[in-house]
């Protein structure tokens, strides 16, 4: 008889802890153990959008600017920045002493070969870039922009920590092919990357940079201010589903599961030598994104259509539960609770849904069945559940929906092909964002409006728009230009919002130091 999630966690947290092997206490002393939300499928945090990508990329690598949980930047490789010339040249200069992992000084020249590499990838980048006229490495710590016009955000553009943030590598790596992954990690990171001790699907491991310079100056932060590590080593262990890991946590078998079940959480709650809080109250953006280089999504009115069949707070509810507190509806294009939320088109997910209507709807508009290929992150806690859920509303509206389940991993592979459907190609897919990545139109990748990302979403207009945004002199101006925004993102339909839930953390009160915002390792320690 299968044991249900809960029986599982009751059983598991009546097992005595004495009953660990005496290597696994002793190594609790210098060793974090952590259990990661999904398996790390690339190292390379350019190539992937994957947050746990990104997760990696702040142990092993490290950026120019960091992030506070306010969203402030500040210095963290660079000592400072000098703006001159009516803001047409910004130079930046790196701190004395930073090192890569294989013992090399960190250069200007690597600085600016990772920049040119991160902005092939990154909107926010690509904007940057767009403004620069010359980036050049005058001497070994300058990093010279001269602009064709002022770009204010740019400590904000190399300082975010959303997807996928600007890490720097040495020139060697950083002057490869960014759409292909790369296969050997060495950063200046607080962390070094165990390569051989990887297996993939099970473990990663990383250990403590013993040449690391953190700043001398500052409040850790997220990832602004000292990087103070206080374990040798750090043990990612994939769990095969959430409860495993909370059972783990339970019995101190490990100390950190990155996501605790939410229908698991008056457990964890009551669990001895457990704490549970959400680090990020912006909490995780999903979507539903659509191809709109395949039928029948390249129709904008079959993509307009379906609004009305999309019920956010069912989404929300398959991931996070029916507790009010762990979910945000209805929501737009922008982050709740963020500067550039509004309003703007929000009617059309209120009200009960009528599937009946909006089939009707999309026949009129033109869908005459066609293949609609759904892919669905089959090991993904969080983003399965949307999947189920929009599997079954695609077919309520009459769609010919295929429920394609597979990897994490293969799902990054497979949603870079353009080919038709019975060519290995897709038409939809789900996936969860945090706040952060959906706060601004420069950040917020999904709204590009370029074939750049996959999905393939073009257009002159939100260009446009973005345009402005990023010229507006107030901040009342730039929440004006983002209500246009939203306005046309309900008319193109880039993709579509279904929700923003909290994600709690569960960790052993035998560790403190947690910092709030995503997972990062530093300033962690033993209580």
């Amino acid at each position: 008889m299968l044991l249900s999630r809960r029986s599982f966690l009751r059983a598991a947290a009546a097992a005595p802890l004495v009953s660990l092997p005496s290597i696994v206490r002793a190594q609790a002393q210098t060793t974090l153990r952590f259990v990661p939300v999904i398996d790390l499928t690339f190292t390379d945090p350019i190539y992937s959008t994957a947050q746990v990508s990104r997760n990696h990329g702040f142990m092993v690598y490290d950026t120019l600017y960091g992030m506070n949980s306010a969203l402030e930047v500040s210095p963290q490789m660079v000592e400072g920045h000098l703006v001159s010339n009516d803001g047409l040249q910004w130079d930046l200069t790196l701190r004395e002493g930073l090192v890569w992992h294989d013992g090399e000084k960190v250069l200007s020249r690597d600085c600016v070969a990772s920049i040119k590499r991160w902005a092939k990838r990154d909107g926010f980048g690509a904007e940057l870039m767009a403004a620069t006229d010359e980036l050049s490495a005058p001497d070994d710590r300058t990093i010279r922009f001269r602009l064709k016009r002022p770009f204010p955000l740019l400590p904000a553009a190399l300082g975010k920590a959303a997807v996928q943030a600007p890490f720097m590598m040495p020139e060697r790596h950083a002057t490869q092919d960014p759409f292909k992954p790369l296969t050997e990690v060495v950063g200046s990171g607080p962390f070094r990357f165990v390569a051989d001790e990887r297996v993939q699907g099970a473990r990663n491991v990383y250990a403590r940079f013993e040449r690391y310079k953190p700043r001398e100056s500052g409040t850790p932060d997220w990832t602004a201010g000292p990087k103070i590590v206080h374990y040798d080593r750090v043990v990612w262990t994939t769990m095969p589903d959430a409860a495993t890991g909370a059972a783990a946590l339970q019995t101190g078998e490990q100390d950190w599961q990155e996501t605790a079940p939410h229908d698991l959480l008056p457990i964890l709650k009551k669990a001895k030598g457990v704490s549970t809080r959400i680090l990020d109250p912006r909490g995780y953006a999903c979507m539903l994104r659509v191809n709109h280089l395949q039928p029948p999504f390249d129709n904008p009115a079959i993509r307009r259509a379906l609004f009305a069949a999309i019920d956010q707070s069912s989404f929300m509810t398959a991931v996070a539960g029916d507790d009010p507190q762990y979910q945000t509806t209805p929501i737009g294009f922008f982050a709740p609770g963020t500067p550039f939320a509004s309003d703007v088109g929000l009617d059309v997910f209120k009200g009960p849904r009528d599937y009946a209507k909006v089939k009707a709807t999309l026949k009129a508009a033109g869908y005459n069945g066609e293949k609609v290929v759904l892919m669905v992150p089959a090991n993904s806690a969080a983003q399965k559940p949307l999947g189920d859920v929009a599997f079954d509303m695609l077919q309520q509206v009459g769609m010919n929906v295929e429920y394609a389940a597979m990897e994490f991993g293969a799902i990054l592979q497979r949603q870079l092909k353009k080919d038709p459907v019975d060519q290995g190609g897709w038409s939809a897919g789900v996936g969860n964002w945090q706040g952060i990545d959906w706060l601004n139109p420069a950040g917020n990748t999904n709204l590009r409006g370029d074939a750049g990302t996959a999905g393939w979403y073009k257009s002159e207009k939100m260009g446009t728009l973005r345009a402005q945004w990023l010229s507006a002199p107030t901040l009342a101006e730039q929440q004006r230009i983002c209500r246009d925004i939203q306005a046309l993102a309900f008319e193109e339909v880039p993709y579509y919002p279904v929700g923003l839930y909290k994600q709690p953390t569960a960790y052993r009160t035998a560790i403190t130091g947690i910092m709030n915002g995503t997972a990062v390792f530093w300033n962690v320690r033993p209580a």
